[in-house]
């Protein structure tokens, strides 16, 4: 799945369009490295988004499609 595509169905980002902005501005990163919108996100793989000058870590535990609000929690763990 898409790294943009993951922050909104997780609900990290509240919007695609917000995930895709972070990801052009430099400010998503994934493993370490500055990460595109279009990056393969896989369960393990560990995401920081650099919001307003705070650096906001998570670990990626499942990778769906579609998650229902009370489940979209579970897919990732705050590092």
């Amino acid at each position: 799945m898409r790294l943009d595509k993951y922050l909104k169905v997780s609900r990290i980002v509240k919007r695609r369009t917000v995930a895709n902005e972070l990801c052009d501005a430099g400010r998503a990163e994934v493993n370490g490295r500055a990460a595109r919108a279009s990056y393969d996100v896989k369960v393990g793989d560990v995401i920081a988004l650099n919001l307003g000058g705070n650096v906001k870590r998570y670990e990626v535990l499942a990778v769906s499609e579609f998650a229902p609000k009370e489940a979209a929690a579970s897919m990732y763990k705050e590092v």
